[in-house]
Formats: C-alpha cells, sequence, structure tokens
C-alpha cells in the first residue's frame, strides 16, 4: 500500500540517482529513432541556481522528457560557460581572502593554474543544484567552454574569419571597466540612475570676438575635446561654423562644425565633442574627420595627452579639478543638479568608460544577413513571435561585434606578434611561427596576443562545437541542427543571434528551429526580484520546503507566450496540493482494489462512466500532446491540471463509489480496471512536468499486482496515443448532465446558506425521457455528492422549491424549510450593494488615464484584477438572488 504522504526529501534524490545510473537520459542507440536535441543555455561555472534557471531548465525538461518518450533519440545537452570576468574575479577575491599575491604579481600561467584549480574544486555547483529540480541532462556529454574540445573549435572559427576578412583588428571605443582594466559587452553594462551635475562651460572663442558655452555631465572629458558641434539649421551659430575656440586649459584651437547631432532645443544648442570619449561624439569625429585624443589610462587615470597638472590623476579627482580650474578662470557659467543614467560595470560596480583602444573586431554585419533570411523564411521560428522584430531590429542595425577581452582567464586570442608588429594569425604557435618564417626568412621571436575573446564568441559556437565540430562527429550528423532553443529574451542580441550567424557560418544550417523565450520570474505583486528589494525567491530553498515537482508544475502552468510570472509560495503550495490530491487517488485505487487488468481494451467499457473517463482522457492526451509540440507550457498544465483534479479526482472517483462498493460484480471489474488505465496514462502524460511523484507512484503501484508489473522507468515509458475513436459524445452527455446536476445543485444550496445537514429531494420538473432515466440512475451517486434524500420526477415544483436549469432540464431543491427566505434575500442584497460600490470605485479608478499612466504597472494590474473579481462576485450574487425570487 502506497505510504500515507509523498516525501520528495527522500524520493527526489533516491529516483534521480537511479535514473542517472541508469543511462536513461542519454539518448537511445535506435538509428531509425526521429532525433531531438536541445542544448542548455550555459550557465556561468561560478553560478548558482536562482529562479530564472529554474524556468528555464523546468520548460526544457519538460520538452525533453515528453520527446524521449514519444520514442525519439532525445539529446538534452549540459554544460557551463567559463565566465570570464565572473571567474577571474572570483578566484582574485579568494586570493585576497586567503592572503595571497595579487594576480598581477603572479604569472599569467600561475593564475589560470589557480583558476583550473577553482574549477576543479568549486566551480560548476550549479549542475550538481540542476540535478535537484529533476533535470534529465545526458550528462555524460557535459561541455566546458574551455575544455580541448570547445577551444579548438574556437581557434579554428577565429582563424577562418580572419582569413576570410570577416575578422579584423581596429581602433574604435569599447565599454571600458576601469576596475577590471578590460573591454566589456553591452550585456555587462548596467544601467544605474544617479545624482549628478551639469556644468556649463564657456569656450572663448579664438578670435577674442565672444564665447560658446557647453555644457557637459562629465568634465574631465574636456582635456580630450577636438571639436563643439552646432545644428546647421541654428541661426545663433551659422556665422561661427568654420571658426574655432580656443580649449580652456588645454589651450588648443578646435574647430567649431556643423552637425546633426546637436539639439538646438537643449541647452545652449551647442556640444562639446570628444571622439575618444564618447560613442556619439566619436560617430560625429568620423564624420568630419576629427583628432580621437584619448586622455585617460586603462584605470581611468589621466594620461600624458592631457596638461601636465592632470597626469596620473584619477578620472573623479581629475573632474573635481577642472571644474576648480574653469571657476578660477572665470568661465564656469552655471551648475545645475541632475539625476541621470550612468553605466557601471555589472561585476566591478564601477562607472564604465567608452575607451578607445585596438580590439579585435567580427564583421558582424555580413554574418547577419543569412541569420536574418533564415528567420524572415521561418527556417527558425521565434515563440511569442514578437521576438521577431527585436531581433530584425537589432541585427539590421548590427555594429562590428568587439571579442576581445584584457583578461587572462578564458581562449586565448590565436595571433602571434613579430618584432615589427606584423601579426599572424594561427590555430598553434608553430603554424605562426612557419608563416612568420616565410616572412622574415629566418627565425624571429613571437609574442602572443595578451588578450582573450569574448565569452559570447565561444558560446555562439555552441550548438555545433558541443556536438565535437570541427570533427564530423556521429552527433554532430544526429542532432545537429538541435530541435528547440529554450532562452532569456535579454541575451538575444548576444547569444541567440551570435549562434545563428556562427551556425549558418560554419555549418551552412540554422543551430535551432525554433526558439522559445521564457519569461522573467517575478515576486507575487509583480514586481522584479532583487537582493536590494529583498524580494529573491531561492528555488533550492523551495524545493526543501515543497518539493521539486511542486516548483516544476508551478513554473509550467505559468509560463505563458504573453506574460511573466507571478511567483508566490502560495502558488507552489496548491501545486503541492495538486499533488497530494493525485496521490490520495492513487492510494483510493489501490484500497478498492483498482488493479490494470490484463488485455484491457478501454474501447471496450460499458458503463457510461467509463466510457465517459475513457473519452476525456483521449481528449486531455490530444489537448496536451497538441500543447507541447507548440511549447504552449500553460496550456499543457492547464489541461493535466483539470482533467486530474476536477476531472478524474473529484468527478470520476466519486462518482464510481457507489459500483465499487455495489454488488454487481461485473460492473466493479471494469470500473477497477478502467480507474487503473485511467491512472496510468496520467501518471504518463504528467510526468514530464512532475517526474518524482509520477515515477514513484509508477514504481508503487506496479508492486501491487503482477498483471499490472510496470517494466522499466516510467520516464522512458511510451507516451500515450489514444485514439479519437474512444470519445463516445452520448456517454459524455450522460454523465455532463449528472455533474451539472450537482455542481448547479451545490451553487444553490451555497449560495443560500442551506446547512449541510438539510436533506431536501432532488425534483426533476422538466426533462426528457432520457434525462429522467439518466439522473434517476444516478440517484445514488447523486444523494451522495449533492446531498439529497432521493431523486424523482414531478410535475411541478412545489411551494419553496429552487429551480435551476441545467442542459435544458428543469430541477429543483425544495429548501425553504431549511432557511430563512426574507433573511437570505436581505443578506445577498446587502453584499450586492457592497460588490457594487466596490466596483464603483475601481472602475472610476482605472478610468482615470493620468492614474493609469502613473501607477506603477503591478498596481493598475492589481486594481484590474480587484475589478473583475467584484464584477465576478456580484454576478453570482445576482444569480443567487433571482433564484429566490423565483421561489414558488
Amino acid at each position: 500500500m502506497l505510504d500515507k504522504t509523498f516525501d520528495p526529501k527522500t524520493v527526489e534524490p533516491r529516483l534521480y540517482a537511479a535514473w542517472e545510473d541508469s543511462g536513461a537520459f542519454a539518448p537511445k542507440d535506435d538509428p531509425n529513432a526521429e532525433p531531438f536535441s536541445i542544448v542548455i543555455p550555459p550557465p556561468n561555472v561560478t553560478g548558482s541556481l536562482h529562479i530564472g534557471h529554474a524556468l528555464n531548465n523546468t520548460l526544457q525538461d519538460v520538452l525533453t522528457r515528453f520527446e524521449r518518450m514519444r520514442g525519439k533519440a532525445a539529446l538534452w545537452l549540459p554544460g557551463t560557460d567559463h565566465a570570464g570576468i565572473a571567474t577571474q574575479m572570483v578566484v582574485e577575491r579568494q586570493l585576497a581572502a586567503e592572503g595571497n599575491m595579487s594576480r598581477r604579481d603572479m604569472t599569467r600561467d600561475e593564475f589560470v593554474a589557480k583558476v583550473w584549480e577553482w574549477k576543479a574544486q568549486s566551480g560548476g555547483r550549479i549542475v550538481h543544484q540542476l540535478r535537484r529540480l529533476g533535470a534529465s541532462c545526458d550528462w555524460s556529454r557535459e561541455r566546458f567552454t574551455l575544455d580541448e574540445g570547445l577551444s579548438a573549435a574556437v581557434r579554428k572559427v577565429f582563424v577562418q574569419l580572419y582569413k576570410e576578412k570577416l575578422l579584423y583588428r581596429d581602433k574604435r571605443l569599447v565599454n571600458w571597466d576601469p576596475q577590471f582594466q578590460t573591454a566589456i559587452s553591452d550585456l555587462e553594462v548596467e544601467q544605474r540612475e544617479v545624482d549628478g551635475h551639469y556644468w556649463h562651460f564657456a569656450y572663448p572663442l579664438e578670435d577674442g570676438s565672444g564665447e560658446i558655452v557647453v555644457a557637459t555631465t562629465r568634465p574631465e572629458t574636456m582635456l580630450g575635446d577636438t571639436a563643439v558641434a552646432v545644428h546647421p539649421s541654428d541661426e545663433r551659430y551659422k556665422h561661427l561654423v568654420g571658426k574655432a575656440v580656443r580649449l580652456p586649459i588645454v589651450n588648443r584651437p578646435i574647430p567649431i562644425i556643423a552637425d546633426e547631432y546637436p539639439d538646438p532645443e537643449k541647452g545652449s544648442g551647442a556640444v562639446k565633442i570628444t571622439p575618444a570619449h564618447d560613442f556619439n561624439d566619436f560617430v560625429v569625429g568620423k564624420r568630419h574627420n576629427l583628432p580621437a585624443i584619448n586622455v585617460m589610462d586603462e584605470f581611468a587615470r589621466i594620461n600624458a595627452n592631457a596638461p601636465e597638472a592632470y597626469r596620473g590623476l584619477d578620472r573623479f579627482k581629475a573632474r573635481a579639478k577642472v571644474v576648480e580650474e574653469f571657476e578660477q578662470l572665470g568661465l564656469l557659467r552655471g551648475i545645475e543638479k541632475t539625476r541621470h543614467v550612468v553605466p557601471h560595470g555589472d561585476r566591478s560596480g564601477v562607472p564604465v568608460e567608452p575607451f578607445l583602444t585596438d580590439q579585435w573586431y567580427v564583421n558582424a554585419k555580413v554574418l547577419a544577413q543569412p541569420a536574418i533570411k533564415a528567420v524572415e523564411e521561418g527556417t527558425t521560428t521565434m515563440v511569442p513571435k514578437h521576438w521577431e522584430k527585436t531581433f530584425f531590429e537589432w541585427l539590421r542595425n548590427i555594429e562590428p561585434w568587439c571579442v576581445s577581452r584584457q583578461l587572462w582567464w578564458g581562449h586565448r586570442i590565436p595571433a602571434w606578434y613579430g618584432p615589427d608588429g606584423k601579426v599572424f594569425v594561427a590555430e598553434t604557435e608553430a603554424e605562426a611561427k612557419a608563416q612568420a618564417l616565410e616572412v622574415y626568412g629566418h627565425e624571429e621571436p613571437l609574442r602572443q596576443d595578451e588578450d582573450v575573446l569574448d565569452t559570447w564568441f565561444s558560446s555562439a559556437l555552441w550548438p555545433f562545437s558541443t556536438l565535437g565540430w570541427p570533427d564530423k562527429t556521429p552527433d554532430l550528423a544526429r542532432f545537429y541542427p538541435t530541435s528547440v532553443l529554450i532562452t532569456a529574451g535579454d541575451i538575444i542580441f548576444f547569444w541567440v543571434a551570435r549562434m545563428m550567424m556562427q551556425g549558418l557560418h560554419f555549418m551552412g544550417e540554422v543551430p535551432f528551429k525554433r526558439v522559445f523565450f521564457n519569461a522573467l520570474v517575478r515576486d507575487a505583486e509583480g514586481k522584479k526580484m532583487s537582493k536590494t528589494k529583498g524580494n529573491v525567491m531561492d528555488p533550492l530553498e523551495l524545493v526543501d520546503d515543497y518539493g521539486a515537482d511542486a516548483l516544476r508544475f508551478t513554473l509550467t502552468a505559468m509560463s505563458g507566450h504573453q506574460r511573466d510570472i507571478k511567483l508566490s509560495r502560495q502558488r507552489i503550495e496548491g501545486y503541492r496540493n495538486f499533488g497530494t490530491k493525485l496521490w490520495n487517488a492513487a492510494r483510493f485505487c489501490q484500497a478498492n482494489g483498482c488493479e490494470r487488468a490484463e488485455g484491457f481494451d478501454p474501447a471496450k467499457v460499458a458503463l457510461p462512466l467509463n466510457r465517459w473517463i475513457v473519452g476525456q482522457t483521449a481528449r486531455t492526451a490530444r489537448t496536451v500532446t497538441e500543447a507541447l509540440e507548440e511549447c504552449a507550457f500553460d496550456d499543457a498544465a492547464s489541461a493535466l491540471y483539470r482533467f486530474i483534479w476536477n476531472v478524474y479526482c473529484d468527478w470520476y472517483v466519486e462518482l464510481s463509489k457507489p459500483i465499487l462498493k455495489g454488488e454487481d460484480a461485473a460492473s466493479q471489474a471494469e470500473t477497477q480496471a478502467t480507474a487503473a488505465w485511467v491512472l496510468d496514462q496520467i501518471m504518463l502524460l504528467l510526468h514530464p512536468v512532475m517526474p518524482f511523484l509520477t515515477e514513484e507512484l509508477w514504481a508503487q503501484t506496479a508492486a501491487s499486482g503482477a498483471p499490472r508489473a510496470h517494466a522499466g522507468f516510467l520516464m522512458t515509458a511510451p507516451w500515450p496515443q489514444l485514439d479519437a475513436g474512444l470519445i463516445d459524445e452520448a456517454a459524455e452527455a450522460e454523465i455532463e448532465l449528472i455533474i451539472a446536476a450537482i455542481r448547479e445543485g451545490r451553487s444553490v444550496r451555497d449560495e443560500l446558506n442551506v446547512p449541510n445537514s438539510a436533506r431536501p429531494p432532488l425534483l426533476v420538473i422538466e426533462a426528457d425521457a432520457a434525462q429522467r432515466r439518466t439522473l434517476e440512475a444516478a440517484a445514488g451517486s447523486i444523494g451522495l455528492m449533492l446531498r439529497v434524500s432521493e431523486v424523482r420526477s414531478e410535475a411541478a415544483a412545489p411551494e419553496g422549491a429552487i429551480p435551476y436549469v441545467v442542459d435544458g432540464a428543469t430541477l429543483a431543491l425544495p429548501v425553504a424549510e431549511f432557511i430563512d427566505l426574507a433573511a437570505e434575500r436581505a443578506r445577498l442584497s446587502k453584499e450586492i450593494a457592497a460588490h457594487a460600490q466596490d466596483i464603483e470605485r475601481t472602475a472610476k479608478k482605472l478610468s482615470n488615464p493620468d492614474f493609469v499612466a502613473r501607477a506603477p504597472e503591478e498596481v493598475v494590474e492589481e486594481n484590474r484584477e480587484r475589478l473583475a473579481e467584484a464584477e465576478a462576485a456580484k454576478a453570482k450574487l445576482e444569480s443567487a438572488l433571482g433564484r429566490l425570487q423565483a421561489v414558488v
């Protein structure tokens, strides 16, 4: 017999170990099996499981388990990313905490050795945490972006792109993190709103005839100004275009230029142009062939290109000194407080500088064209579809991709420099030396580039490098292109687009056929989770408290195409109760001898109740299958919940009780076999979402009898393929009539506060002959579930009876003797009035455009939900009052 309750803490680790040890996570060897593959978005090796990971990986596991059960060779390929900056930061902090030397005091090889040592001991913790969630990845194929095979792929791609002139070295502006002294990607830049100032500076005209006032939030950058720009239509400055100002402090003449960039309506209409320290200014500088003077070093200290008094100063000390000197010169025209956005390094937390430096770039414009075409033509589809617009907007306006980073941890750039600075790009140092020998005619010492590649460069190869490319492996031939990618929308540019670019360029095919962008998980009020707000939910803690299945079902059920997820503990607890409901139903089946009969054929059951539940099972199997095929995870979960809780547990189990306890042996045996068969289908259909509970039920119910023994794991059992012929519409009509009679009768009792002890008869007033037969035949079940004394036909409803209509039949419950009609009318009227007031207040608020525009989105949404709930409650009460008015 099943235990009284399901205990996730003991069951989950036991089952997961058994799954993994059995090799069931690997794709089947059958060469005729259709391949299905997903590559995991590789989490950082420094990471730990957060709620976003839990959502993303739950959905991947749901699809993988689903396709595995459908007989496909299902591969979910796991791995981790070396996470250049994050990992280097972790190890440097560890060294500092241990009192050891800093990275700068070590050789590169010594430091990298320390990182590998850390990785072996502490890295990859997240892959163990994914097991807690039930992730059925093929761990035997686990990859790491710095493993030997992926490193070889990275070098090959770099060299080939260089040979094709799609990868080159250039001097451009980058996001520069002074803390780590490296370029960082836009994804690693965090925009923070901070308090600041606009300083208004006067630049005297070179001829002494006046001045132009400019404003800046970064006064220190004026040391690198190379022009002042005004709009060509600005009448105030037309006569000055072509003239020059004398740059204060630096004492250098710089031109006044006309350009579309300045806004004549903003400030003075004139702007300072510092091409080496501002992205917009860099573009203006290119248009006008202005020099780009970099006045900072890699630590954001003022360098030798600035006046001597500033050299070596930190940027913020230089800022204060510039303001002070302008004031002394009498050229400070004002200081204006402001609140503005300043980019910060997401790891270092320090303001990022636009920095002019030599970096390696990929010509993303060329690589983007096939990726755009693939989505336009539907070779790769995106769900939800609105993400395609975001994809197109970025790729059609794409800039060169900076792929070099000034770090020690990562794929070192395969480029070597000769003594004259000539570069030799090759996959190995030996090949570079051979190239150099051809150029110089003799051996010369070569120096390898100190930089490493952006981690997105290696992860862009993930769908094919993890399968063995550049070697022509069986896995590559079988599983590329992959079937689907599940990821977050915020990396559509950094990862999804780049995988498509590289996959198409090197493999000639898209890397995945469908991309599903999972939602953002917010707190119960719809607010973004953050440690600062204290509203972060730890998935491992939730698994400890409620079990992995409850969390998985919650995330799946809330993963719609168009909405973020509002996660609450109450919701997870509710789905844990759902699991408990199924567990109790299985216990009921065991207690009532519901065991799978040898040779049971669901198409041959005779009782309407059993024909009905068989048909409902077939409908649910079709709905769940179609939903999962379309990545409509919430629709699949909704269908499962409705069928398991409402149809099977609430109605079928309850309606079957009189049969199971009755004297008709044939009906009893058929119902036992049907209940067991449906329970099997439930376990199969629910398994992808709640794998632990269903696997345990599968094993435990198998032990109750030899004819019902299940061979192997549920996770490898075949997915239900139920024929539409199992649906019996006549049986459905009969059982739906019984259910409606009970459901509506319960509503009457609840709305009018009829005591539980009251046992009025259920009267059939107007109905056709078939309906009367159905209701009278089900008198036992109706009596138990509606708490009525009998079911009988009457020509008319007696005085004091409450009529209600179901499926065209008029029924009545004589309840007047059990309640105070006048008091009930008064109560209902009072509650209706209260809801009406609430509806009026909320509707007035929502009709105010100012409230809708200014209030936080979650507050507006909360009011909309409140209005809908109040309207529904009022309608229900009005219906109840209407019933009372109809009392005969």
